[in-house]
Formats: structure tokens, sequence, C-alpha cells
């Protein structure tokens, strides 16, 4: 007993005598623990967003493989389709402001999972109409149907056609426009990806921002590269997965296979586009579950402790001083958090940097979508390849350029200590130097195929005007064809014929695929020494384009690695040209007015422009005009690329306003400090002694600090 009472009196003899060392033993042990949950818990966040980035973007990248398989299933233009494409931002356009501002204050987790949730259900409904549709129908002659009766192409006298033949057509038009109405659900598809964009919303303003907030300074720009890196294979996996679609008929599973007499080069071809929607919406759901299960803060970094940038959060982080006030947070409601609303929306609009960068994001990124949004088709019609040989290109080469130019940008920028300015400089030249690329795609593309009656006559000579009526020849006056239809066939001379009644045919053999017609007028006109047979499905491209194809592969995956470089300088110079505790506030705006004015409208006057130079329209059962299914090669490459570039150009000058601000608002010193490591805020120094004093951007009677003070 003497033993243990004298232990326990040395032992708070010792904890009395010599608090200070035992206070400094805990604060380093506090410490320490702090960094390790800090940087663990940031890490595990980092994962989780990454897998979310990577859901969303695989979803989105999906529906950009399947534009044309929608196209074709639901016989709509591509203008239509812009307006589904663009449906995705409208969902975000509907909630985007409240969950960037309010989610700020909020559990941001948490609320990111329940996104990733609505993400998954809007994935799932657009992959709805293939089980509530027919079957898909597509134009053939009825001899190429495996049929036993041998009918000739050439109509001149309906009376040849064997009734039960007619009756058995006549029928299945009439069953056709009973199932008509089945075409207006590309409504569904709108509303999936409508409710598809509201899920993703929250995704990339809180994200981002938390990891902004709690990352060591110098590690920030390196762990948005990283998200934004990640997030590319998203895009890599729902591209080949498009071109592995692309390869299943649309109706597999419910058709017997042997009976399907078109093959994917056809136009008329159309994929499994649904099995991927399923298959994205699965991997949503479990994108959403881990954000259940992390914090709503971490530990400020000890880098950021003393410094004078506060976190977003900081404003409502409770410190537990015994005399410090209560948190911010815990004596707001939600009307006087609304109350701000209005001053925080003019602070941004009041950043002239902010507002320079936006509008030149804005024209970007309409140069951007409408491209990303029409390259498969744009591939598929000027270079004459296949939906899934188009999507497996795209995903195999030219997602990962971009990835490597995102993640190379984090690294510049964390390599060479870039600051603010730098960060311009560098978005900038990624952005001259890309589109100067583009230039060069004008001269690689293809001549027209050639088509009798729309793209040459049928006497070899281009015709001028009146395609539609030049479809009629006197080669083929003798014949009983319809304008509207479309099952093309290819003759012996190289020229594909819109159908083979307008190529003057009078008799075929065999059924299927492999069915072929002779006695071809009009393939005769050309060299009569030739034999006037021809086969089903178009000719192919010229010679030249399989070369022309290779040289636009090669351009394009260096404009994509060029352009891409400074997407994480430009979200640094976001991030940094306005008030620490608007981050959210100001990423939402500017998601929002991407979205409305970019993401909604490119779709849709791409889809527009691009109609202009169709050729051949399909023809709905019941009348109507359906789904293009000839492009003019030349002017889709000229209204697709200049387009893109009169858009990309416009967006350099805004860039250059960017950098001429930052110039004229700058001063050597607030370089050097950002370069140094320290969080540069456009302009604005941050020593406190030197705040008074310092002609920067963002307004003097802002104080960061003051932030940290509650």
């Amino acid at each position: 007993m003497e033993i243990s009472s004298k232990e326990h009196t040395h032992f708070f003899s010792n904890n009395t005598i010599v608090p200070v060392d035992r206070s400094s033993f805990k604060s380093e042990s506090s410490a320490s623990k702090e960094k390790q949950s800090c940087c663990g818990g940031i890490k595990i966040f980092l994962g989780a967003l990454s897998f979310a980035y990577f859901a969303k973007a695989l979803s989105g990248s999906y529906l950009k493989s399947t534009i044309t398989q929608i196209e074709r299933r639901f016989d709509i233009p591509s203008s239509l389709v812009g307006v589904i494409d663009g449906s995705f931002e409208i969902g975000n356009l509907l909630i985007i402001i409240l969950v960037s501002y309010f989610g700020a204050k909020l559990h941001r987790p948490r609320i990111i999972g329940a996104g990733c949730l609505i993400m998954s259900a809007g994935t799932f409904l657009i992959a709805m109409p293939q089980f509530f549709m027919g079957r898909y129908r597509y134009e053939r002659f009825p001899s190429t149907i495996n049929s036993t009766v041998s009918l000739s192409p050439c109509l001149q006298d309906k009376s040849q056609t064997p009734l039960s033949a007619l009756e058995k057509s006549q029928t299945k038009i009439n069953a056709g426009c009973e199932k008509e109405g089945g075409s207006s659900m590309w409504i569904y598809v709108l509303l999936g990806n409508l409710l598809r964009g509201i899920g993703e919303t929250p995704i990339q303003p809180l994200g981002i921002a938390y990891i902004d907030d709690y990352a060591v300074e110098e590690n920030a720009a390196l762990y948005i590269g990283c998200v934004q890196t990640v997030a590319i294979i998203g895009p890599i996996f729902g591209f080949l997965l498009g071109s592995l679609c692309a390869k299943l008929y649309v109706d597999i599973g419910f058709v017997d296979l042997d009976s399907v007499t078109i093959s994917p080069k056809d136009v008329e071809w159309v994929g499994a586009w649904w099995l991927g929607y399923l298959i994205a919406g699965v991997i949503s759901i479990l994108a959403g579950i881990p954000f259940w299960f992390l914090p709503k803060h971490l530990p400020n970094p000890e880098s950021r402790k003393d410094s004078s940038t506060s976190s977003e959060h900081s404003k409502f982080i409770i410190e537990e001083n015994k005399d410090q006030r209560t948190s911010y947070w815990q004596q707001a409601k939600l009307a006087e958090m609304a109350k701000e609303f209005f001053p925080s929306l003019k602070n941004l609009f009041g950043n002239p940097v902010y507002i320079l960068y936006l509008c030149a994001s804005i024209i970007q990124f309409n140069s951007l979508i409408g491209m990303v949004t029409y390259k498969p088709k744009y591939i598929e019609q000027q270079y004459g390849q296949t939906s899934s040989k188009t999507n497996f290109v795209i995903g195999l080469i030219n997602i990962p350029a971009v990835a490597f130019g995102i993640f190379s940008g984090g690294l510049i920028m964390k390599k060479f200590g870039i600051g603010v300015l730098g960060a311009a400089k560098l978005s900038l030249g990624s952005s001259f130097f890309g589109y100067l690329l583009l230039l060069s795609l004008f001269a690689m593309g293809c001549e027209n195929s050639d088509v009798a009656g729309l793209t040459v006559s049928y006497h070899g000579a281009k015709p001028m005007t009146g395609y539609e009526e030049a479809l009629f020849s006197e080669c083929n006056s003798g014949c009983s064809c319809s304008k509207n239809d479309w099952d093309p066939i290819c003759g012996e001379n190289g020229v594909t014929y819109v159908s083979a009644c307008l190529a003057g045919c009078q008799a075929s053999n065999g059924s299927g695929k492999n069915t072929v017609f002779f006695n071809c007028s009009c393939v005769g006109t050309f060299e009569p020494s030739q034999s006037s047979s021809a086969v089903v499905g178009p000719c192919q491209k010229g010679n030249e384009c399989p070369r022309m194809f290779l040289y636009f592969l090669v351009i394009s995956v260096i404009t994509s690695y060029t352009l891409s470089v400074g997407g994480t300088p430009g979200y640094i110079l976001l991030l940094r040209c306005i008030k620490p505790h608007l981050k959210s506030f100001a990423l939402g705006i500017y998601t929002l007015a991407i979205r409305v004015l970019a993401g909604i409208p490119a779709p849709v006057y791409f889809g527009v422009a691009i109609d202009t130079t169709c050729l051949k329209w399909g023809s709905k059962r019941c009348g109507g005009r359906g789904a293009c299914r000839l492009y003019d090669s030349s002017a889709l490459r000229y209204v697709y690329l200049g387009l893109t570039l009169v858009l990309g150009t416009v967006s350099i000058f805004f860039s250059v306003a960017v950098l001429w601000v930052l110039r004229k608002r700058s001063s050597p010193q607030d370089e050097t400090l950002s370069a140094s490591g320290e969080r540069g805020t456009c302009g604005t120094k941050s020593r406190k002694d030197n705040f008074a004093n310092s002609d920067q951007l963002i307004q003097s009677t802002y104080w960061p600090e003051k932030e940290t003070r509650l």
C-alpha cells in the first residue's frame, strides 16, 4: 500500500509539475491522429467520388454511343435526338442551384449518394420502351425476306404479284400502323435522361468542393485531376459497351436471329441499345452506397489551420473552445440562409475573371458537346464505318487520350507550381492549339458514295437539284416504284441504287442476305458491257476512305489530348478566383450555365444543322418523315467541323480576355506566392498584413480570415 501510495503520489506530482510536457505530448498525439484521419477520410471520399464519376460518365457516354441506334429505333430525326440528349441538362437545371447552394450546408456525401440512386432509376427508365414496343421492323423487298415466292422487283403490272403475298404485305403494314403509337415511346427515353440529369446534379459541385475543402493545398489540383482522370474510364467502358451492344440485334432474345436479313453494315441496323442501360443502372446503384457511410465533415489539414484561405465549410465548423461562440450553422435557419442567396449571386457576377471564364467555357462547351454528341454519326456517315466499330474506336483510342490530357494538366500544375496566371495561360494554349489541329480535319473526308438519283444520275452525271425527282429515270419508268422506299442494292458497276425497283431489276434469286437481282435495266446504263446484276446492301465507300479514316483517327487523338490538357487548370482557375465560402455555389452556377446555354441547345442546333445535309429521308409505315438514310458527305463535313471550329474560335477570344484581366489585376508577387505552394486567389495577396493594400481581383472588403473567427 505504501509503495502504491508513493507511486500514485509520484505520478500526480509529475503530472502537476510538468503540465507543459504532457500538454505538448497530447497535442502532438492529437495532431498525428487528426492528420491520419484526414488523410484516410479524404482518400476514401476520393475513391467513392471517382467511382460515382465513373458511373455517371459510363451512362452518359453510353447514351452518346446509342444516338444513331435510338434515332433508327424510334424513326426520328437528329434534331429530336438532340432534344433527348439535352434533356439530361434540363434535369440538372431543375435543381442545380438549390443543390449547390443549400447542399454545401447539409450532409454533402449523403446528398451525392441519393443522387446516384436517382440517376440509376432514370437509366432503367430509358431502357423500358424496349419491353413495351413491338418488334423492330425494317424496309425490305419481299423476296429478300425468307420466302419461297420469287417476285419481280420491277412491278410493271401488280397482277403478276401473287395475291397472297400482297395481302400478307398489306396486313403487315396495317398491323404496323396500329402499333405506330409505339414510336412515341421515345418520350420515356427523354424522361429517363431527364431523371438521370437530376440524379447527377450534386456529384460535381459538392464533390469537387468537398475535396478542395479537406485536401492538403498542394494536393488539391492533383486530386481533382485524379478524379476527372478516373472518370474518363467511364466513357471508355461506356463506348466499349456501346460497341458490344451495337453488334447484337435489337430484339435479341425475342426473335429468331436467322430470320434477320440485315447486317450491322446496313443503315437500318439497330443494335441492342437497351441492354447497356440496364448494366449502367446497376453500376449507378453500387456507386451510391459508400456515400451513406461517409462523415459530414473531415478534419482540416494542418497546412490550412493557419492559412488565410478558409474552406467552404469553415463557416459552419464548430470549434470546441469553451469561450467560442455557437456556430453560425446552429443559429441560422433556412430562411436566413436564403437571404444570402442574392448577395452571393451578386458577388459572383461582380467578379470579371469569373464572368469572362464562364463565357469562354459556355461557348467552348457548345463546340465540344455538339462535336462529341454527333461524332459517332459523323464517323459512320463520313467514313462508312459500322456503329460497333465507331464506338470501339472512340472508346479505345479517343477517350484514353482525353484521360491522359486531363491528368497531364493536373500533373503540370503540381510539378511546376503553376499559379492562377499560369493556369490561365495553360488553358488558353491548349484551346488554341487544339482548334488549330481541328482545321486539318477538313482535308480528311471521303467523297459521297455513288447513289443513283441522289449523288449521281443514272447516266453517271452529278445531279444539280431535285433529288427526289431524280430518283426516276427512263430505265425504271416502266416500274411501279415508290420514292419513299429505302432498300439499297449494290450494282456490279459499283453504284448504289435506292431499291431494286428503282434499279429496274426484273428478276431475283435467293433469299435474305443472299438475294441476287438480275436484268437490272438501270445498272447496265453506265457500262452496257457489264452485267446488270446487283446484290443486297449498299456499295462500300471509295478506296481512299480507309486511309482517310486512319488520318482522321490520328489527328483526332492528338486534338483530344491537346484540348484536355487545359481542363484541370481551368478548374483551378475557377476555384481560386472566387471567395472560398462560395466555391460550391460558384461551381453550381458554372455548371448551370453550361447545362442551360451549352448542354441543352448544342445537341439540338447541331442536329438541325446536320439534318440539312440529308439527301434521303426514310418514311414511316403510316406516312410522315422518319430517320435520315443518306447524308451528303461533303456538306456534313463542312457543317459538323465548321460549326465546331467557329464556336471554338470565339471561346479563345474570351480566354484571351481572361488572361488580360488577370495580368492587369495581378502583381508579380501574387504569382510568386501562388507558385510557392500557397493558395492564389486571382491576384489576392494571401498575407494578412498586406491584404488591405493589395490591388486584388476580389474586392478588398472581403477578408478570408474572418470566416474562421466564429
